[in-house]
């Protein structure tokens, strides 16, 4: 799919950007916990990735969590190596704006990733959270073990009754395997730290539920 054509159509493969032979530089240290970006990570740490509209918003809601070690945006689901955020937004990677988050599973649990997760995006939307639309604002899960997509489909059960209850409509989420994740360029990276007033389409919460 050409850009321009058709914002929520996924490109096929032979379609895709061809990316870039080396991954764009970041800075060393997170801006706010003052932790590696880049791995390799302290033993006993794991890996989580979500996919909820806009990343630069999304990340903040992660970094605030105890427990949490470290977290990035970049781009991950699409076909294009070492993406660009212009090639992204043009639709032809395929990738999805995501969160990568590092957490110490002793301090802060899956489950409690998966809550903000759900509560501050609406899930019921695919590729669009208000007025951002396209294919790199997918709701998705990516998961690294079994583990992980057990406690992904059932948080999505959970949460699928709580709003039914408030009167909402069916999820749209999606939980697949984790793939490549790719670091965005360094000025997206703890985004809203570096510019307090920034954009953010999030809000915490449209639905409540227990974990």
């Amino acid at each position: 799919m050409l850009f321009g054509q058709d914002k929520q159509a996924m490109p096929e493969p032979a379609d895709a950007l061809p990316g870039c032979p080396d991954p764009v530089p970041v800075q060393d240290a997170h801006l706010v916990l003052g932790t590696p970006l880049v791995g390799p990570y302290p033993d006993g740490m794991k890996n989580a990735m979500f996919g909820l509209g806009c990343f630069w918003g999304a990340e903040r809601f992660f970094w605030q969590l105890d427990g949490v070690y470290t977290t990035a945006v970049g781009y991950a689901g699409g076909y294009t190596p070492n993406p660009l955020y212009e090639e992204v937004c043009s639709g032809r990677t395929g990738h999805n704006e995501v969160a990568l988050v590092v957490y110490d599973p002793a301090v802060v649990s899956y489950d409690e990733l998966l809550k903000v997760f759900w509560e501050v995006h609406d899930p019921t939307q695919f590729m669009r959270q208000g007025n951002d639309i396209g294919t790199q604002y997918r709701s998705e899960i990516y998961v690294y073990d079994e583990d992980q997509r057990a406690a992904a489909e059932a948080s999505h059960g959970k949460y699928q009754d709580a709003l039914n209850g408030a009167g909402f409509g069916e999820i749209e989420t999606t939980v697949v395997d984790a793939p490549t994740f790719y670091f965005a360029e360094e000025y997206h990276q703890q985004y809203l730290h570096r510019n307090p007033g920034g954009y953010c389409n999030h809000g915490k919460c449209q639905v409540a539920y227990s974990v």
